[in-house]
């Protein structure tokens, strides 16, 4: 038993710190005490935890320690080594960056200490100065460290607590947009919310009232301790009570430590405070970064009429100015058509012609971002092959998603007007069905639109179109007259909650390791699976008795036979016995049979041949009674009373109580084993005896399969191939029969004949039923094959629909109007790619390739490219019932928390559903979600899409993307402010000769981006395209070309020599703004096309007037890379970040120093030489000054080695204060070495070894190394400092 010793203060953040972390801690056996330790412990600080005993080393105090061992023993620590040194780090941020600061601007307003106005504006500062740091780190990011919650999170959010609850602001927290959302998801975690309870953000501040107990007294007293000490207002959890005993050596040692840092701590604040007192120099302080807003379009512009592009360009980039009025121009302009720019989509083109297929969403709501990833992707791939001169067509469409519609129309009439189908009758209600697809169905194609996807809309297709609706009837006719579809009765995957048959690959197999309740449609109370019941059947005219087993008690009401093995020797004197039903009359023979394992259980088997897969094919075998005891509903039919008429699961209880009553009873075990549930309604499948169609895959999966091995169709990543082949080479028949009303009716008639000779046939013998277009041509087909008269033939028509994915699996050619001849259907079929997601490769992709190579001879594409699924933040399925399916359009827009409440009030969910949603919805968007746009959402689907590997995606990353828009917005006003209104860019991008050695890196690295993306979408690999283009206009064209251009700008007017110059650099930026934008199109294609229209022609005559049917760069036009002057500027940029580094070091931020650069040889020095003007402009240097190995180095100078060939001297002399430089080194020196001492102490301990834990041992020779370098650094300084007294 733990012992944890805290605060009882609700604001004493240390203790809730401690608190949190316990609420991860495994074991319930923590006592938690609000109060002080005791005495004997000698801890003397808040929080204590004590182990065991609480001797030795069994006694941790203060917040970092006992959180660090209470949330490691939760897992919350960090799962690699690299995580925990991250969670350290941020733990030391939270304890010397933000505690100290939060303190200093808190505790005035708690009156906890005196008010001075300067001192608290000055902490504020410093305090928001941190945060920033902060909220740089959460761009990206959801949590500190990793994807989960850890003490990283918990530590600084403690440390962060008292300012949101009582200083920042509304307009802060604008600021600190990533923060606060960071914050507000931690605190809404439910061991979060069970500690701080529900935290109001502040709203003003104001002085705080605090609760005069004798908690708030305590807190007082130690504020007062520490003022009284000198201390600066840090929570001091280590000062010792007034009437404490003695503090030891090392404690007066710890306290005195502490109070230096803490003056250096106020002196800084002091200093601030002077600063901002004294008049303002000349140069402006920089403004503080604004919030990204909203700026709207507002120009009228008539739907399908061309955006206004002459008005001046808004001062930041804003999704909804940037993606208003372009879908609209685009698709009137014909660019998504495969016709546009031709005569006629027949005539050769050389470049070729790529075809693609939209995976059909279902018509039954709304997308989600698994969509929207396949959409991302498709549309990225779609805008290339266009842009690349290819005849391009990809096909949009809808599913009439048969279940699931029908499933949410029911539950719509039922909610509405308290209705069920069978009240309205088919008819009607399929007419309801069609009402609210012409409602709803359109919302999906609207989506898809607001997600920028250039689809041909002109050729739309809905599978229950009659143009699809014929295609899917010819092709049960053919395959039913080839007798590849065949009429069966046998057991299938009944969904009871449905009324209908379901596919195998529509079952999920839940796996139970014992004794599970699981909750089952229709029933109040769970139901249990897991368990194996055993029960003795009587032998007929003897007093023995046989031993079964069974998981499924109630099926035993089913038997017909018990089973042994042939060999099993305990058996044989049973051969020709029967066993006695306790229930019925009924005698069951015991029947000898090789599927029998006879060292499992008792070596006897039950038999139930209407409802096992196994034992119906023991049932064919020794020709026993099929005795179905379940209805459609799921209710028992065919059994003796009480149990007639139950519930299934009703019946088991029942069943189970009958058998103890009459002494058959044996035993109940936990039992590992596998439950049917149906993917759709998550009910629990039962295999029932039912007629259905089906269709003979035995052929079709060879073709399949062998297409694949052959090389014809490539499926890649080819990880999935062993999953396609295994599934394939052991196919079994497919049932199509759906007992549904919404979808395509079997066009299957059962025949009756009026004619004495021709006796009556049964439902399952395929003899008796016909398949016509038309009644009338059935009628003839029945009348031929009876040798009767048409009028003696009655015709019923199969009531039953087929599977949605039967309609599916032809979709690719029945969207072209086969079986009739057409232009399309001869372009455009076979396609050229398919791309989906993995999870629908045996529901939909298999099946097409069977159907096309069936029906039409021929594959359907010659490509399937299958993405990764797209997972929630925490790796869970996208789920109606957890709250975290999102809707793409508000993640473009934005919406609030209650904005996401109220779309699960108007969904289908049951309302118990609806709140659990609301609770995962809350913890996951506590502030809703921001408003990222289309192109930041586009942009992050293909940068998270990796081959193979499912996706975690955190929409608040997508954030992050939206930033990048902005980035590229300004570097965009930028350049073309640089460019001026009457640049006039070359015919053609080509070198001049006259390039600068910048021109021609930026140059190098355009065409090493253009390969790249080139390379990256031949292969499928978006990440590399998407980290291309992210470097080469952040890193590379923004962070470095157009920083070492400015000096040319700048002299551009000095002389005609320099005039040259800036006209050649201004072609070059032009080349790589129109280049760099063609190459983002495909996957920004609203935010490029805004900037590249502001852009001036090379060819404005005959230029395409979309950057969406521009020519894609391809790198036999930019074939500049060179990887000599790559190796060069790489050179230069580590020369530069060295100097950067040495500044930042010797806190230069302002001021320019001259730099040595020694060289180990001439070739660098010419090389330094050479770009010397852009290491002076990048480096922020007076003056760049190469020197050979023999030259001496001026005194004075900090040195740093850049690299192997070159060495950096700062010139510090006159700058700085040197003595006062000294002092600061001096005192770090000591500190480092005291550090040092007492970790070399600790670790040289005897049992050091063997107590401490690996971890703690790792991490403390970690600290060792990393003060070493420090110290050396520190001495190294010294050293340079002394050679300039």
């Amino acid at each position: 038993m733990a012992t944890l010793y805290v605060s009882p203060h609700t604001d004493d953040f240390r203790s809730l710190l401690a608190l949190v972390a316990a609420g991860y801690y495994p074991s319930s056996e923590l006592n938690i005490i609000k109060e002080d330790p005791p005495a004997s412990l000698n801890a003397r600080s808040r929080p204590t935890l004590v182990l065991g005993t609480g001797e030795g080393d069994s006694v941790l105090c203060g917040a970092s320690a006992v959180a660090w061992y209470l949330a490691s023993q939760g897992k919350r620590t960090g799962l690699s080594t690299k995580q925990q040194s991250q969670v350290w780090q941020w733990l030391s941020f939270a304890d010397n960056e933000l505690t100290p600061v939060s303190c200093a601007v808190v505790f005035p307003l708690m009156g906890l200490m005196g008010v001075d106005k300067k001192l608290q504006q000055s902490s504020q500062a410093e305090l928001m100065r941190v945060l920033k740091v902060l909220e740089k780190a959460l761009e990206l990011r959801t949590f500190l460290v990793g994807e989960i919650i850890t003490l990283a999170d918990m530590a600084v959010a403690a440390a962060v607590l008292l300012p949101f609850k009582y200083v920042l602001e509304p307009t802060d927290r604008k600021v600190l947009i990533n923060v606060t959302r960071w914050f507000t998801t931690c605190i809404n975690q439910p061991r979060f919310l069970k500690v701080f309870g529900k935290i109001t953000l502040c709203e003003k501040m104001v002085p705080v009232t605090m609760k005069t107990n004798a908690a708030a007294s305590a807190v007082k007293a130690k504020a007062a301790n520490a003022k009284a000490a000198n201390a600066s207002p840090a929570v001091n959890s280590d000062a010792a009570t007034e009437n404490g005993p003695p503090k030891t050596e090392a404690q007066l040692k710890k306290e005195a430590k502490k109070r230096e840092k803490l003056e250096k701590f106020q002196q800084k604040k002091d200093m601030e405070a002077k600063k901002k007192t004294q008049a303002p120099t000349e140069k402006k302080a920089k403004p503080e970064k604004k919030e990204l807003g909203v700026i709207t379009y507002n120009v009228a512009t008539a739907p399908g009429e061309k955006k206004d592009v002459i008005s001046p360009l808004p001062d930041s980039y804003s999704p909804q100015y940037v993606e208003a009025a372009w879908y609209p121009w685009w698709e009137k302009q014909g660019f998504f058509k495969p016709e546009y720019g031709k005569k006629s989509i027949s005539e050769q083109n050389p470049r070729g012609i790529f075809m693609m297929c939209i995976p059909p969403p279902n018509v039954t709501g709304s997308l989600h971002l698994g969509h929207a990833l396949t959409n991302a992707i498709q549309d990225s791939l779609t805008r290339w092959h266009r842009m690349r001169g290819e005849t391009t067509l990809w096909n949009p469409g809808c599913d009439h998603a048969g279940i699931a519609t029908q499933v949410v129309v029911e539950k719509k009439l039922m909610r509405e007007r308290g209705m069920s189908r069978h009240d309205l009758g088919r008819e009607n209600f399929i007419t309801e069905v069609w009402k609210w697809k012409n409602e709803k169905g359109d919302r999906i194609y609207h989506q898809l639109k607001k997600l920028g996807s250039s689809l041909d809309w002109d050729r739309a297709c809905f599978t229950m179109d009659p143009k699809l609706s014929y295609a899917v009837q010819e092709a049960f006719i053919r395959m039913h007259e080839e007798g590849v579809i065949y009429r069966s009765k046998r057991l299938v995957n009944w969904s009871c909650t449905l009324n209908s048959a379901i596919s195998d690959i529509e079952v999920d197999k839940k796996e139970l390791t014992g004794r599970t309740l699981l909750p089952v449609p229709g029933y109040k109370e769970k139901v249990e699976f897991g368990v194996l019941v055993s029960f003795a059947y009587k032998v007929d005219g003897s007093s023995e008795e046989v031993i079964v087993a069974t998981t499924r008690i109630e099926t035993m009401l089913g038997d017909s036979a018990v089973a042994v093995h042939p060999a099993d020797p305990r058996y044989q004197h049973l051969k020709g016995k029967m066993v006695l039903h306790p229930f019925c009359d009924r005698k069951m023979p015991v029947v000898f049979d090789d599927f029998v394992d006879m060292n499992f259980g008792t070596g006897a088997v039950k038999i139930t041949p209407a409802h096992d897969h196994n034992d119906y094919e023991v049932g064919e075998r020794h020709n026993l009674a099929f005795i179905n005891i379940l209805d459609e509903n799921g209710l028992l039919i065919n059994v003796p009373p009480p149990f007639l008429g139950m519930k299934r699961f009703e019946a088991r209880k029942a069943v189970l109580q009958a058998l103890k009553e009459r002494g058959q009873f044996k035993e109940i075990k936990d039992n590992p084993m596998v439950v049917p549930v149906c993917s759709r309604s998550k009910d629990i499948v039962e295999p029932l005896l039912k007629p259905q169609w089906y269709v003979n895959c035995t052929d079709m999966g060879k073709q399949a399969a062998d297409a694949v091995r052959e090389g014809q169709l490539k499926i890649i990543p080819d990880h999935h191939l062993k999953t396609w082949f295994n599934w394939l080479d052991n196919i079994r028949d497919w049932c199509i029969s759906r007992q549904l009303w919404w979808g395509h009716r079997i066009p299957a008639y059962f025949v009756t004949v009026n004619d004495a000779s021709v006796k009556p046939g049964e439902d399952m013998d395929g003899h008796y039923w016909v398949s016509g277009r038309t009644e009338e041509e059935a009628r003839g087909k029945a009348a031929k094959r009876f040798n009767v008269s048409v009028d003696k033939i009655t015709l019923r028509q199969d009531e039953d629909v087929l599977d949605t994915w039967f309609s599916s699996g032809i979709f690719p050619f029945s969207i072209f109007g086969w079986p009739n001849e057409n232009q399309d259907l001869n372009v455009f079929y076979p396609g050229t790619l398919l791309e989906t997601g993995h999870d629908i490769l045996f529901f939909w992709v298999a099946r097409m390739v069977m159907m096309g190579l069936k029906l039409t001879g021929k594959l359907p594409f010659k490509e399937v490219y299958l993405h990764a699924v797209v997972r929630d933040a925490h790796g869970r399925k996208m789920s109606k019932s957890l709250g975290n399916v999102i809707d793409p359009l508000d993640v473009i827009t934005g919406i609030s928390l209650e904005g996401l409440h109220a779309q699960l009030t108007d969904s289908n969910l049951d309302p118990i559903e609806v709140e659990k949603a609301k609770q995962g919805q809350k913890s996951d968007y506590p502030n809703g979600i921001p408003e990222c746009g289309t192109d930041a959402l586009r942009f992050a689907l293909c940068a998270y899409t990796s081959q193979g590997r499912d996706i975690n995606m955190d929409v608040n990353r997508i954030l992050g993307y939206r930033h990048f828009c902005n980035k590229l917005w300004n570097a965009v006003k930028f350049a073309m402010k640089t460019l001026g209104d009457n640049f006039v860019p070359s015919e053609k991008a080509q070198l001049c000769g006259e390039e600068s050695v910048s021109d021609r890196w930026i140059l190098s690295r355009l065409s090493a981006a253009v390969g790249l993306c080139d390379a990256g979408f031949k292969a499928y690999d978006f990440p590399a395209i998407t980290t291309a283009i992210y470097n080469f206009w952040l890193y590379e064209l923004c962070d470095v070309y157009l920083e070492s251009v400015k000096p040319v700008f700048s002299k551009a007017e000095e002389d005609s020599s320099s005039q040259r110059q800036a006209l050649v650099c201004r072609q070059t930026l032009y080349t790589c703004l129109e280049v760099g934008l063609r190459i983002l199109s495909p996957m920004m294609p609203f935010v490029t096309e805004e900037l590249y229209q502001r852009l001036p022609r090379r060819r404005p005559q005959s230029d395409p007037p979309s950057i969406t049917v521009m020519p894609y760069p391809e790198t036999v036009e930019f074939c500049w890379h060179s990887e000599e002057v790559d190796r060069d500027m790489e050179f230069v940029m580590t020369v530069v970040k060295t100097i950067r580094s040495l500044r930042a070091d010797y806190n230069l931020t302002k001021t320019r120093a001259d730099c040595y650069l020694q060289c180990i040889d001439s070739a660098t020095a010419s090389l330094v030489q050479k770009y010397s003007l852009q290491i002076q402009t990048l480096s922020y240097s007076q003056a760049v000054i190469p020197l050979t190995a023999n030259q001496p180095v001026p005194e004075g100078c900090a040195v740093a080695i850049a690299s192997d060939r070159c060495t950096v001297n700062l010139m510090l002399k006159g700058l700085i204060d040197v003595e006062k430089e000294m002092a600061k080194l001096m005192a770090k020196k000591g500190d480092l070495e005291k550090q040092m001492e007492k970790l070399k102490e600790k670790m040289a301990k005897s049992d050091y070894k063997e107590k401490v834990p690996v971890k703690v041992q790792e991490q403390d020779a970690e600290k060792l190394r990393q003060s070493q370098t420090e110290l050396e650094k520190v001495k190294e300084a010294m050293e340079n400092f002394r050679k300039m007294m």
